[in-house]
Formats: C-alpha cells, sequence, structure tokens
C-alpha cells in the first residue's frame, strides 16, 4: 500500500509532525503513472479534510518514527535495462515502476525496445531466453518465472502491442 500524508514543515526534509493520513493499495498491475494520478485526487481530498481541520484547530500533530523512515532514490535512466536473471515479479515491478518515466529497456532479438507493459506467466528457461509469442505478447524467461511483453516500442518507433509489433518484425528461429 502507500498513500499521501498532511504534516507541518520543519527544518529536515520529511520530518514534520503528521497531521493525518489516507492510505491506498496499489494494484498489481497498476503503473506509478496510473498510481500518481489516484494519489492526486486522494491528497487533494486529504488537502480539504486538513484545511478545515486546522481551520476549527482540530490539526493535531503526531510525530513520525525517524526510525520507520526510508530513502527512495530519484529515478533516472541507469535503472531502466532489465536484468532478465531478476525474477519475473522482480523484472514486472520494474517495468510498473518505471512507468510512463524513464521507462524499462530492452534488447530483444537484437532490437532496443522500451518495454511498457508486462504480465507474469507461467513458463521456464535460460534467463532472457524468448519463449514464444502468444496472442498477447512475447514471452520471456526470467532468473526465477517468466513475464510476458504486452507492449513495447522499438527505437524510433510507436508504442504498440508485442504481437502487432512481432507480426511485422517475425522473430528468427
Amino acid at each position: 500500500e502507500t498513500g499521501v500524508t498532511a504534516m507541518y514543515l520543519c527544518r529536515e526534509m520529511d520530518a514534520g509532525d503528521m497531521i493525518d493520513v489516507a492510505k491506498t493499495p496499489i494494484g498489481p498491475d497498476e503503473t506509478a503513472g496510473q498510481l500518481l494520478d489516484r494519489l492526486a485526487v486522494l491528497g487533494a481530498d486529504l488537502l480539504s479534510k486538513t484545511l478545515s481541520n486546522v481551520e476549527r484547530g482540530e490539526a493535531k500533530g503526531i510525530p513520525q518514527d525517524s526510525a520507520k523512515a526510508t530513502y527512495a532514490p530519484m529515478l533516472d535512466k541507469t535503472m531502466c535495462a532489465i536484468d532478465w536473471t531478476k525474477t519475473a515479479q522482480q523484472i514486472h515491478n520494474q517495468v510498473r515502476g518505471l512507468h510512463p518515466w524513464p521507462v524499462a529497456t530492452a534488447e530483444l532479438a537484437g532490437t532496443k525496445f522500451k518495454i511498457h507493459a508486462t504480465a507474469i506467466v507461467d513458463g521456464k528457461g535460460e534467463a532472457g531466453k524468448i519463449l514464444g509469442l502468444t496472442k498477447t505478447g512475447l514471452q520471456v524467461a526470467c532468473g526465477e518465472g517468466a513475464i510476458e511483453i504486452r507492449q513495447l516500442q522499438a527505437e524510433g518507433g510507436k508504442r504498440m502491442a508485442a504481437p502487432d509489433y512481432f507480426r511485422g518484425h517475425p522473430l528468427e528461429d
């Protein structure tokens, strides 16, 4: 789960007393961009509620537990390349977490692609080996399990469904 927090400002970054919190589950296939859109609405509702509480003098501060603080690095393009030795779940999460920017990348059949959407599927094989093309995507073996690439974008091309791309660019046997 994730959420938004209304908090009092202080000198340290993200260390002020919390006024209120709104939590939400993260969908198993939800991208960072989709989640951001939902958090914006959740945050607007929380802000409205918080301002009303501040106006009434009912906005009590709850100290944060600094022992539970974690560091989240800024996203950058060095995080994009897919490491096929990772598990299918880790790769699926990488694709979701880097979308819509900077977008996960991979080289498949000698072509560089941005990977926009994946699904975890049954399958196994040598990490990075293309297992096959289905009606819904291109299946690739991971270090554990397999993923199906559902949407991709070749360099200089448009984002499209993987089966559509490979109909025009057949895989070599």
